[in-house]
């Protein structure tokens, strides 16, 4: 791993910030003319099924490539797609879901053995204090968060947790694996089951004719979530990943809810009331503290060169 980032990683790290950030209201966008299923199939067939024969299967198990398929892609963004259709506003959701920190922080302690500071205890309770916060004051008027659409987008952010460590686990093999290989082939995995539950849900007529209705501002929706927010977005930040510390490009993540906040009320013109702005807040503080908390304590420089490279958890 590199020990400082060049100009092309912090450009790289900067492009997925403003793709993730604006990727909410595309989001919206999108889900006026589809399902949420229908999103989920339509963006993951676009940024899967033209390239699977060309782009060469990931050198990892069929198990990996399946389950972050379901995790990510069905989990994260089914949730996430569900959340907005029943009333979650989108500058709130990109930042409660950023709790997927925190989730991440719990399970990798039972799941794959890693140890909890006393940080990441403090962050998880100021940022539950913000959350909680945020819930307390919802309502269902237009463009008002609701109980539900808060509640789906937390699920989501478990999911991510989850899809997290599948990664984590999945970075203990020997092999090297091309992020955008993997990206192309679990995506795949995705689509079928977000059909399946459109045809379900909505009925095969009203799906197909949802597809068709679709105008020229959903179609490039739809590309946007498909090439940027999947393809470009998650390629780049896997390959930060591969090439530095996860604490040295897991807070460029604190800057998704920056531009999702303002992107939704420059687009959408979303507004939050004071409570829910105090609870973005704390939220945001808690995720410091989670993340920068270990290095405010006092350690020997070898202690310190140990917890630069342990503290901070995968995305």
């Amino acid at each position: 791993m590199s020990r400082s980032l060049s100009r092309g990683d912090l450009f790289s790290a900067l492009t997925v910030v403003i793709i993730w950030g604006l990727n909410f209201v595309v989001m919206k966008w999108a889900l006026a003319a589809v399902s949420p299923m229908m999103l989920g199939a339509l963006r993951f067939a676009v940024a899967s099924l033209p390239l699977l024969w060309v782009v060469p299967r990931p050198r990892t198990s069929w198990y990996f490539i399946v389950s972050y398929g379901v995790l990510q892609g069905v989990g994260q963004f089914g949730l996430l797609f569900t959340a907005l259709h029943f009333g979650m506003p989108s500058g709130l959701a990109s930042t409660v879901l950023q709790a997927q920190v925190l989730f991440t922080v719990l399970l990798a302690v039972p799941v794959l053995g890693e140890r909890a500071r006393f940080h990441h205890g403090m962050g998880l309770l100021i940022a539950s204090a913000g959350l909680a916060l945020i819930a307390a004051n919802h309502g269902n008027g237009p463009r008002e968060m609701t109980l539900l659409g808060f509640a789906l987008t937390l699920a989501a952010a478990l999911s991510w947790a989850g899809s997290n460590l599948l990664v984590r686990w999945m970075g203990r093999g020997a092999a090297s694996i091309d992020p955008f290989h993997f990206i192309v082939w679990s995506s795949a995995m995705s689509v079928l089951p977000f059909l399946a539950m459109a045809i379900a849900f909505d009925g095969a007529a009203a799906s197909w004719h949802s597809v068709t209705g679709m105008g020229v501002r959903e179609w490039a929706a739809v590309a946007y979530l498909s090439l940027l927010a999947t393809l470009v977005g998650y390629s780049l930040w896997m390959r930060l990943l591969q090439r530095h510390p996860a604490g040295r490009i897991a807070p460029f993540s604190l800057l998704v809810p920056v531009v999702g906040l303002w992107a939704g009320s420059f687009f959408l013109s979303e507004r939050l009331n004071a409570a829910q702005w105090s609870g973005v807040a704390l939220v945001l503080a808690g995720l410091l503290v989670n993340q920068f908390g270990g290095a405010l304590r006092p350690a020997s420089p070898a202690g310190r060169r140990g917890q630069a490279a342990a503290t901070f958890l995968d995305k």
